[in-house]
């Protein structure tokens, strides 16, 4: 497995954006070893809140949610998916399952031994966060779930297959753009470069 990092310097200066990275060595397929970056704020022992994003964006779009957390007392965990944000992204589109995300995510989620998590998750942060609950229900204290879904196998919707065929064959997707498309305002041009940054 090819694995690519996106520079730090692509990361300096973000609107917004005064977050430390944390990392995490995650395993993946074939012994290769994947860094997972997250936002870890507010005290060690506060109510740990887990902020999951959806495709194609990144921990970024907590950057206002974050602080008011943290004023209130809580530890907020904001994870980047792998292939997403500060995190590592394998090279082949071969290489993203949906087995595969909800085994990294897991594998972050009981490295960091939480309890007592409350779980804001949307979009793909939805379908794979979804899965941490299920799979380790006694950590959990809270769910919140937004714009998305557990799957149950029943097959997908037009939706959803109007985005499978646009983002595997578009020749350059415009992260920035296409999340501009999905907000109630224009984002500035600074965000869009933000929601950029991950993919030179």
């Amino acid at each position: 497995m090819k694995v690519l990092r996106t520079p730090e310097q692509r990361f300096e200066g973000l609107a917004d954006w005064p977050f430390a990275p944390h990392y995490a060595d995650i395993r993946g397929p074939e012994g290769v070893t994947l860094r997972l970056a997250y936002v870890d704020e507010g005290p060690r022992d506060g109510a740990p809140v887990l902020l999951m994003h959806g495709e194609p964006s990144w921990s970024y779009l907590y950057r206002h949610i974050i602080p008011r957390l943290v004023e209130r007392g809580h530890r907020v965990l904001a994870p980047d998916l792998i292939g997403f944000g500060r995190s590592d992204k394998p090279a082949s589109r071969a290489d993203y399952t949906y087995e595969r995300h909800v085994d990294w995510a897991s594998q972050w989620l009981t490295g960091l031994g939480l309890q007592g998590v409350v779980m804001f998750c949307q979009d793909w942060g939805g379908l794979i966060g979804l899965r941490l609950v299920a799979a380790f229900p006694e950590r959990f204290a809270g769910v919140i779930a937004g714009n998305t879904s557990l799957p149950v196998g029943a097959g997908s919707n037009p939706g959803f297959d109007a985005w499978l065929h646009m983002s595997q064959t578009i020749p350059v997707m415009p992260i920035g753009g296409i999340l501009n498309m999905g907000t109630t305002r224009e984002l500035s041009a600074d965000e869009i470069a933000a929601y950029d940054a991950p993919f030179p």
